[in-house]
């Protein structure tokens, strides 16, 4: 990410090029909820493909889940989301504009525990009070915090009409999902700790103050793995973990490492016994990307407690039988995402004076990987021999067909969603059955044969 992009540069080109749309922006748009463009739902599926090559398909001691977003409610009262997971909320009495107030304090350097007690918060906002603003108005008068549940209730197989009455919920996090699992994977699959699940699946979030774009969502998406393990060996697994999930930004994403940062929690959640964040460097400043935390435990004893059903394993070999203890890695595709169109976004200036913008996407990730071209668009041989060509590769590859406007502008075009080939059919190519290939990063052009053609892309579509 080239020093002058600014947060306003990721959204104008996400929404100019089909990335990301406000979600139903023809009725103004619905606050913290986004829809994924054409564009955008091909690097979304990239990015899932990516991680889940990376965690699945390459540890044959992890497999794959896919579980309901709605779960019983004795879920989320065993997992303590229905009586903890909470944030401090107070409004501003200027604006009435609501915000959380542990973001107000970290905004000057305060950071408050989520353990504390709404008395707790208020007193340090209090002591805090002449460093903290209001985000709208600037103002620094705060009704009292008050805990406010992010869990989203809803009516699914309630027919009293009265919601406070044996409410549901849109789950919150995708892990538990995994953790009341834990029992038929085990009975129905050949895993042995130490082994993980993997899951990829929305989540939903009440949150007071979504910000910064498709950083803080209601509805994002996870991929989340734990990974059971002996009590004995989960600092060992733990510090594993770490090391592969920065390397996996490092080698497969490309990141640069000044890109990157760690963060470890001081004060974290009540189950963890240790919490890492990999962050990553945003238009607005290091952000948490991933979370590697030590979960003890605690998930499996409690759903065994709330449930009756024992969670527990038994080594085949010795015998012993314990509660595994949990190290779990948690993405969101919507922060990744955000991270990678960050990491890409280039402004260059060419020879010429003049400026591109160019996504320098790894090529893996892609919307599209070649983009095909006739050189006029009212010549119908040009058109029936790039339709030719466009034809032979869509079934290999994600192609795309444009004839809208001179090359040059087409090629600009195709920079900007970070297509990594162009190929261009000319009057040559008639004659000679060559095309001109360029390369989206060096715009270097060069001529290859129709029949070379798709073992040049095999070769270097790679990267």
């Amino acid at each position: 990410m080239s020093k002058e992009t600014t947060m306003e540069d990721i959204v104008s080109l996400a929404k100019r090029r089909g990335f990301v749309f406000s979600s139903s922006e023809i009725y103004g748009g619905f606050a913290a909820v986004y829809d994924f463009g054409p564009y955008g739902t091909e690097l979304a599926k990239n990015i899932r493909e990516l991680w889940w090559k990376e965690m699945v398909q390459e540890n044959d001691n992890i497999v794959g889940l896919d579980s309901s977003i709605f779960m019983s409610p004795r879920v989320w009262e065993a997992s303590g989301h229905v009586g903890g997971f909470s944030d401090p909320l107070a409004e501003c009495k200027n604006c009435h504009t609501r915000v959380r107030v542990d973001h107000l304090l970290e905004n000057v350097g305060v950071f408050a525990d989520e353990k504390m007690s709404d008395e707790e918060i208020n007193k340090l906002l209090s002591e805090n009070l002449e460093k903290v603003s209001c985000p709208k108005c600037n103002k620094n008068d705060f009704s009292d915090a008050k805990s406010f549940n992010l869990l989203v209730k809803s009516n699914l197989g309630n027919f009293t009409g009265d919601w406070s009455k044996e409410p549901t919920y849109l789950r919150g996090e995708t892990c538990q999902g995994i953790h009341v699992n834990f029992k038929n994977v085990l009975d129905s699959s050949r895993v042995k700790v130490p082994f993980g699940i993997a899951q990829i699946g929305k989540a939903f979030r009440n949150e007071i103050t979504a910000r910064q774009f498709i950083f803080r969502k209601r509805e994002f998406e996870q991929m989340e793995m734990q990974y059971f393990v002996h009590p004995d060996d989960v600092n060992k697994e733990y510090e594993n973990w770490r090391e592969k999930r920065w390397n996996f930004y490092i080698n497969k994403l490309g990141f640069k490492k000044e890109n990157l940062n760690w963060h470890e929690h001081e004060n974290f959640a009540f189950y963890a016994k240790a919490a890492w964040d990999i962050e990553y460097k945003f238009p607005f400043g290091f952000k948490e990307l991933e979370g590697i935390h030590n979960r003890s435990n605690h998930d499996l004893s409690t759903h065994a407690k709330y449930s009756g059903v024992k969670l527990a394993y038994r080594n085949p070999q010795t015998g012993e039988e314990f509660v595994p203890w949990v190290v779990e890695t948690s993405v969101g595709v919507d922060r990744m995402f955000l991270a990678v169109l960050c990491e890409a976004y280039t402004q260059e200036k060419l020879e010429d004076g003049k400026e591109r913008i160019v996504l320098k996407l790894p090529y893996k990730l892609a919307p599209v990987k070649v983009a095909v071209f006739p050189l006029l668009k009212n010549k119908k041989d040009l058109q029936e021999k790039a339709r030719e060509v466009f034809d032979s590769l869509k079934s290999k590859y994600m192609c795309e067909y444009d004839d809208n406007g001179n090359v040059g502008k087409r090629y600009r075009r195709q920079d900007e969603i970070g297509t990594p080939y162009c190929v261009t059919i000319d009057f040559d190519t008639l004659e000679d059955s060559s095309v001109t290939v360029r390369n989206r990063d060096t715009m270097e052009q060069e001529r290859i044969k129709i029949e070379d053609l798709e073992s040049f892309l095999e070769k270097n579509l790679t990267r």
